[in-house]
């Protein structure tokens, strides 16, 4: 499988979000606003990137019978890295994404990308296959909180666009709202796309 085509699949023909609805947990939680989004969106794509060149390297010599638990201690590795680096160098979007940070090890998208792709393929491939699906939960994520944050709060990425006279329609920042957004999200997305194919 070339390149393009693994990019593809990850922004949008597998999309994480929008087509295999994987990961729901951190999208639905955290996506109140476009910052929480991006920053959920990216730290689990370098835990992603990194777990996957790592299991693949690992991929002949992790015995059969022990692979997931294997799997599983490589992933919260990356995911200790990261919450750290977070907390040393971001703290305010540390404590924004909170508990989410650490549930990253068990999100079914890295494990899933694990199984399926990292431990069967080389670690040039696996990377691509990480940096493509990571960019397109990091995608999904960024515009669901976009979405939210406007028509919830009137700003995107914390600036006021809609002025002091906009009624904010708090729904949109409400866990109901981010079931409402995601849906018609996913709606338009799949439209277009079947529409393309």
């Amino acid at each position: 499988m070339n390149s393009a085509k693994i990019f593809k699949n990850g922004i949008i023909d597998e999309n994480p979000t929008f087509v295999q609805v994987i990961g729901m947990c951190p999208t639905l939680a955290v996506t109140s606003s476009a910052i929480n989004g991006l920053g959920m969106g990216l730290s689990t794509a370098v835990v992603l990137i990194c777990s996957n060149i790592v299991i693949s390297l690992m991929r002949k010599i992790i015995p059969d019978k022990i692979r997931i638990p294997s799997f599983i201690v490589v992933i919260a590795t990356f995911v200790t890295i990261v919450g750290l680096l977070l907390k040393a160098y971001v703290p305010a979007l540390d404590q924004a994404l909170g508990l989410y940070i650490p549930l990253i090890v068990v999100n079914c998208l890295i494990l899933a990308r694990a199984e399926s792709f990292a431990s069967k393929n080389g670690a040039f491939t696996s990377a691509i296959d990480g940096v493509a699906m990571g960019l397109g939960f990091t995608l999904a994520l960024t515009i669901l909180g976009a979405v939210r944050e406007l028509f919830g709060a009137g700003s995107l990425f914390g600036i006021s666009l809609l002025g002091a006279s906009y009624q904010p329609a708090l729904l949109f920042i409400l866990p109901p709202g981010a079931f409402l957004t995601l849906g018609f999200l996913m709606a338009g997305f799949n439209k277009i796309r079947n529409k393309k194919a």
